[in-house]
């Protein structure tokens, strides 16, 4: 069973049908009590870094999450859920993030080094460039288009942690992973055929099923 971490900042109904689609079984829990026994989690995000961090620990989730991820658990952060795996974010001046990934979240400079001026935030269909194949999230995923919505963007040194990036007047971190943990700035539920394919990849890691070709 999949579970979603419910902290008032995630677009539930989105991904739960989604998973409802994959025909995967999923519970919502807004307390880590009713997500102990999940085999695998689900880290939507919506919104801003701050006040998302603020939420995970008024919800007791902070503590829950780090403890398992390192017992193993499979975990998929989605879109501002991926931006709070890692150490910060100078979104709204400075806040902690729980740290999983070595790096920070900034703000699109909207200007180029040439000087050429582009919009923030970054929105629309953007193609992947695929780093590591061979990983299981992105088994039967091609460098295809897949659906972006965000102003800030991974800033990260840790090169083997990108599985994917997509260009918008510079390199954007689009699927990041490292063992058990899984994490994607775009919405793979909103991405077409690429994006539920890479949720059935997760979710059959999960499941310890087959993954199926769509």
């Amino acid at each position: 069973m999949i579970g979603i971490i419910d902290y008032g900042m995630g677009n539930l109904f989105s991904v739960s049908k989604a998973l409802e689609r994959l025909d995967v079984e999923y519970c919502i829990g807004d307390r880590p009590e009713q997500l102990e026994h999940a085999d695998g989690l689900i880290l939507p995000g919506v919104g801003a870094f701050p006040d998302a961090m603020k939420a995970l620990g008024e919800h007791g989730f902070r503590q829950f999450i780090l403890e398992k991820i390192d017992r193993g658990v499979p975990f998929y952060g989605i879109c501002l859920g991926m931006q709070l795996l890692f150490e910060s974010s100078e979104e709204g001046g400075f806040t902690e993030g729980l740290g999983v990934f070595e790096g920070t979240i900034k703000r699109f400079r909207g200007v180029t080094d040439a000087g050429m001026k582009y919009k923030v935030p970054h929105m629309g269909w953007n193609r992947l460039t695929l780093h590591h194949p061979g990983h299981f999230v992105l088994e039967n995923v091609g460098e295809e288009y897949v659906y972006f919505v965000h102003s800030y963007v991974v800033e990260t040194e840790d090169e083997d942690v990108l599985l994917a990036t997509a260009d918008y007047h510079r390199e954007v971190p689009a699927i990041i992973g490292r063992g058990n943990v899984v994490a994607s700035q775009f919405h793979p539920e909103k991405s077409g055929r690429a994006g539920i394919q890479l949720l059935d990849n997760f979710c059959s890691k999960v499941e310890n099923r087959h993954v199926t070709r769509r």
